[in-house]
């Protein structure tokens, strides 16, 4: 990534961006769960978990592998319907939300567009949708679309089919068709595997700049020392909440133990 890159990333263009307006969400939560419990089989996989996530917070969920990290994640967004309990999003049943404009999805290893004969550009793109529709783009759009590869390293694959990139450049490309949407909230499902140290700091870099606008950051990340570094707020989760906090509390909680087991006593070499 080039200094020029990178300065874009760390907030030299932030007055380009738009923030989007968090005024119509003052006083409403973004993300409401109340007692939710769901399970693919009878066995729960998120069991009796409450939480609000409100406008504007940086929160990072984190657990060790099969703790329903990603599955709380999808019925936070309606892609899931609880068993038991309400899940609302943006003060709606989360199940029934279809203001696509207000969020930002970057699911793990994802997929879509993968298989159809477009670019890089063109996936980028996608993210301007919900804003303009498929229409002709403004000058702006394509200032913003340029800015989101550039924050991830993929101004040099622009032209490039999606279906010609290794898995941790095409997630790269998911990540910033995401960031061109602008969204109210930006829920992101380990969004950095395969990402290379450098991209990985910008990205950080660019969360931070975003948050700092307004824009909500709802963050599932595999790596404990980046959600300690950036995250201001921890869910520990394995299949129940073993601690919703402030992230200095949760480096000094025993929570870490508790969720990922007696061998884990510190966050150094933590992972899922």
């Amino acid at each position: 990534m080039t200094t020029q890159d990178t300065d874009s990333v760390s907030g030299t263009d932030a007055d380009e961006r738009t923030t989007t307006g968090t005024d119509d969400t003052a006083g409403e939560p973004v993300v409401d769960l109340a007692n939710v419990t769901f399970g693919y089989t009878a066995t729960p996989v998120v069991e009796d978990v409450s939480l609000t996530v409100e406008a504007g917070e940086y929160v990072a969920i984190v657990g060790p592998n099969g703790s329903g990290k990603s599955t709380l994640m999808q019925l936070m967004l309606g892609l899931l319907e609880p068993d038991a309990g309400t899940a609302r999003l943006f003060g709606d049943r989360a199940d029934r939300f279809d203001d696509g404009e207000r969020i930002g999805y970057v699911a793990q290893r994802a997929s879509a567009a993968t298989g159809m004969p477009i670019t890089v550009r063109e996936v980028v793109k996608m993210g301007r949708f919900p804003h303009v529709g498929f229409g002709r783009l403004s000058r702006e759009d394509w200032a913003v679309v340029d800015d989101a590869l550039a924050t991830v390293g993929m101004s040099g694959f622009a032209d490039r089919r999606i279906t010609e990139l290794s898995g941790g450049q095409r997630q790269r490309a998911f990540i910033a068709r995401a960031l061109a949407g602008e969204a109210d909230l930006l829920v992101l499902d380990e969004p950095t595997v395969g990402v290379d140290a450098e991209s990985v700091d910008a990205f950080y870099d660019l969360l931070a700049t975003l948050n700092a606008e307004g824009i909500t950051v709802l963050l599932i990340e595999h790596d404990l020392g980046a959600v300690v570094e950036h995250a201001d707020r921890v869910v520990c989760l394995n299949r129940e909440v073993y601690f919703d906090g402030p992230t200095d509390e949760f480096v000094d909680s025993d929570a870490l133990a508790r969720a990922f087991g007696t061998g884990a006593r510190s966050l150094a070499g933590v992972s899922e």
